[in-house]
């Protein structure tokens, strides 16, 4: 198991090649959760995650020999970006295994640091099988994300940063994939604030240690936003310094690390993937263990998807009722659009698209159905838009 002074000893030789990253209270977060939020911002590393610290002390602790040799790992993203820039910065050859449906934006950022990436199998296990094969038959070092003393020794280097940052705390939240970050934070907490609670998190599909403490589970899988944790099993390493220092593991829905996203977005001005944020919606969705309490989270991570963001916000929006999706049975004549629009508009509704169909949606050849996308300013006005006109006109939500 390691030791507070494995990552003392890391946080020493990583210095000046990782990032310390900021570590800020949050007005936003806090006013929504009823806690005293605090976050460290590892989003804001070279790599955008926590990741680079495990990846730059495990590859600054190989021999002449092994760095001959090459290096090897499997990600769906963020260790890869770290192995491969460190070991780019090293002169070292790398090369990436990465699931096929790793995100392109990650896939891709991989790749410009150098390493060679190979997309293998349906899922992180598949993945694994592929880089062991490719390991064995290049002799090249198998540089593990997580299940590694010195990654964990690497990872633990964040919470050391944190708690001499941050104050006194009376929580620390945190992602758990294949345990790597938490192990090492929660070696260096009981070191040096022996009192804190230390809480882990899950995403639904991936909750291994739901019935923590005890035995492993085997969770479904499948697709997740946080596809940073979507880890079936625990590594064996993290797994015993888990079970003895932390107490707590928590499972979160899809839709509540949605929302996190947005909320960090919109209130904290902070771009998080899943993975990154599921510590907020962790307390998001268990407030009555939070509240009160001054509560540190970690932004884990940056890398999210464009396109996922894009579709995120809009979902969150959805189910917030900031935006209102209407379908509407309107008489075929002319002047109903335009008085359509006029009752939104004197409402103080926003139109963002309509979808006007007269073919094969109605009963009647006479009438239409139009659906429409209203900008609102919260459930209460997306309400009085559906009342108004509902005065005069069949509407339905989509």
């Amino acid at each position: 198991m390691i030791t507070f002074d494995d990552i003392r000893a890391a946080a020493r030789r990583i210095e000046g090649r990782v990032l310390r990253t900021p570590t800020l209270p949050s007005q936003a977060l806090s006013r929504a959760t009823g806690a005293e939020i605090v976050l460290k911002l590892d989003n804001l590393q070279a790599v955008g995650s926590f990741k680079e610290r495990g990846a730059a002390n495990k590859l600054a602790l190989l021999d002449e020999s092994e760095r001959r040799r090459g290096v090897i790992t499997v990600s769906a993203g963020n260790h890869a970006q770290g192995v491969a820039r460190h070991a780019s910065l090293l002169g070292i050859d790398a090369v990436i295994v990465m699931p096929r449906f790793t995100p392109v934006a990650k896939v891709t950022r991989t790749a410009a640091w150098g390493a060679r990436v190979v997309l293998h199998g349906d899922n992180f296990a598949e993945a694994t099988a592929h880089a062991n094969e490719l390991c064995e038959r290049e002799g090249r070092v198998f540089v593990h994300p997580y299940d590694d003393p010195e990654v964990m020794a690497g990872q633990g280097t964040f919470a050391l940063e944190l708690l001499e940052d941050a104050g006194e705390l009376e929580s620390f939240v945190c992602p758990i994939g294949g345990g790597g970050l938490l192990s090492g934070c929660a070696v260096t907490a009981c070191a040096l604030r022996p009192g804190m609670d230390i809480i882990g998190v899950q995403v639904e599909n991936y909750s291994s240690l739901s019935g923590f403490p005890g035995d492993e589970v085997l969770p479904p899988g499948g697709p997740t936003i946080a596809e940073g944790i979507a880890v079936l099993k625990v590594g064996r390493q993290p797994l015993e310094v888990l079970r003895e220092h932390v107490s707590t593991v928590l499972t979160v829905r899809e839709s509540a690390i949605e929302t996190a996203i947005t909320l960090m977005a919109e209130g904290a001005k902070q771009v998080s993937e899943g993975a990154g944020a599921t510590a907020l919606a962790a307390v998001l969705t268990y407030p009555e263990l939070f509240r009160g309490k001054r509560v540190a989270l970690p932004i884990t991570g940056g890398n999210i998807d464009s396109r996922i963001l894009a579709n995120t916000l809009l979902r969150s929006l959805l189910r917030d009722g900031r935006l209102l999706c209407l379908k509407m049975e309107i008489p075929d004549r002319p002047g109903v659009l335009a008085d359509i629009s006029r009752r939104i508009g004197d409402a103080g509704g926003n139109i963002i698209e309509v979808s006007h169909q007269r073919l094969f949606t109605t009963p009647s050849v006479q009438a239409a159905e139009l659906e429409v996308m209203i900008e609102a300013r919260d459930p209460e006005h997306s309400r009085a838009l559906e009342a108004e006109l509902s005065k005069t006109y069949i509407v339905r939500r989509a």
